[in-house]
């Protein structure tokens, strides 16, 4: 008797295994430069991530109506990982969910990861691009983990793979936490405040990105403005101003214009700005990897005065609660097919943490150096006034990644000056 009730809290404790995904992200900005053109495998993974990227911001924002940030390649770039550890249904659900299918290839197991590596290396040729990715797989002490998979992991993604007693909840919770702040260099803390006992493995996937204004808004001419929530809430807002020449376009259909604000050579912030009058959430259904790519390629230069608030966000998000509606249900559950990762039974991912925090102000570093850019005398700058919601993307030229996006309803919700 004594051993069947051994044996059915065994069985208990294996079901109650966890995975933790951290995903985490940082946005500020500092000098950037151009990386080398793409392969076109590279161009079809971008594509593949865009639409990714933008299914999950709308679903996201279908339960979420204030202020939203995250990072699509960051998220992408984890489970890409854990794909790599899945089999059965659970690897089919990840394809799907990243949109990664056409990409599989059976004879070809390690073509996904493969293309994952080359294009952070085409994102960041050469070094100079700040864009500093860092992963890092946290094992309990006993914990048995397929060799495959930690050779590739370390391979593809330069996973760093070390050992944690989670048993001990706080000590844990404090190593894990001081790793994300060191990695996202003090952007990032508290990252987390509670852990199951029960975890046995934790995923970690660090994002930096750092990127200055190739022309910046000068701080002296920074005033309080309205910014328009809606019909009926107003805030002053600190709002930066510059004339200058800019790439703009107008989707007269989608009723929207579009800017792009490039930071240093090889990477632009895209704003999206409603028509006046048109309702943000009309706009949040027509976002799509095509309109993206069509906006970029019609934009045209000329003198605008340009007025953007600075503003200040950062978001969490618990992605167990959004990406089975992506069909990736079975990672989460008791049926998760995680052989590849190890043959440890009842193996399950419990919890896909993902916060991501920006800062866009004037020069984005005190260093910043001032570049400037011809402007026509005598002519007549057009307006580009952000005064009421709009959203932004944050994408590489070369490949047209999508690094970060994300939608501002209130400048100044997390905006301290």
């Amino acid at each position: 008797m004594g051993c069947a009730t051994k044996t059915q809290n065994m069985v208990i404790h294996k079901r109650k295994m966890g995975l933790i995904l951290i995903v985490t992200c940082i946005t500020f900005l500092a000098p950037v430069h151009q990386a080398y053109l793409p392969s076109d495998t590279i161009s079809n993974l971008t594509l593949k991530n865009l639409d990714f990227a933008m299914n999950l911001y709308r679903k996201i924002s279908s339960h979420d109506d204030k202020n939203i940030f995250f990072s699509p390649l960051s998220i992408s770039t984890n489970f890409a990982a854990l794909l790599m550890g899945s089999a059965g249904v659970t690897h089919e659900e990840i394809l799907k969910g990243l949109n990664l299918e056409q990409l599989e290839r059976a004879d070809q197991p390690e073509l996904i990861p493969g293309l994952f590596q080359l294009l952070h290396e085409n994102i960041t040729q050469g070094g100079s691009l700040k864009l500093d990715r860092a992963m890092a797989l946290f094992m309990s002490q006993n914990f048995s983990v397929e060799k495959v998979f930690q050779d590739h992991i370390k391979k593809y993604f330069d996973a760093d793979i070390r050992r944690v007693d989670f048993a001990d909840s706080k000590g844990s919770i404090r190593f894990i936490n001081e790793y994300i702040k060191n990695k996202t260099r003090d952007k990032i803390t508290d990252m987390m405040s509670s852990l199951d006992a029960m975890t046995k493995l934790m995923l970690i996937d660090t994002i930096l990105f750092q990127g200055s204004w190739q022309t910046p808004f000068n701080a002296n001419f920074t005033s309080n403005a309205p910014f328009h929530i809606n019909k009926y809430n107003i805030v002053q807002v600190p709002m930066m101003f510059l004339e200058d020449k800019f790439y703009s376009m107008q989707d007269v259909g989608l009723g929207a214009k579009v800017l792009r604000l490039p930071y240093q050579e090889g990477v632009s912030m895209l704003i999206l700005l409603p028509d006046k009058g048109m309702d943000y959430t009309v706009i949040d259904d027509a976002i799509t990897a095509k309109k993206f790519l069509e906006w970029i390629k019609k934009l045209q230069k000329s003198t605008l005065e340009v007025n953007l608030p600075k503003f200040k966000m950062e978001s969490s998000y618990s992605l167990q609660n959004i990406l089975p509606d992506f069909g990736m249900a079975s990672i989460f559950s008791n049926t998760a097919n995680l052989t590849r990762l190890s043959k440890e039974e009842g193996l399950k991912v419990s919890e896909v943490l993902h916060k991501a925090m920006i800062e866009v102000d004037e020069t984005g570093t005190t260093a910043a150096a001032a570049t400037t850019s011809g402007i026509i005398p005598y002519s007549l700058p057009r307006t580009f006034i952000v005064n009421r919601p709009f959203f932004f993307f944050i994408y590489h030229e070369a490949t047209n990644c999508l690094l970060f996006m994300g939608r501002v309803i209130n400048p100044i919700e997390n905006y301290q000056s």
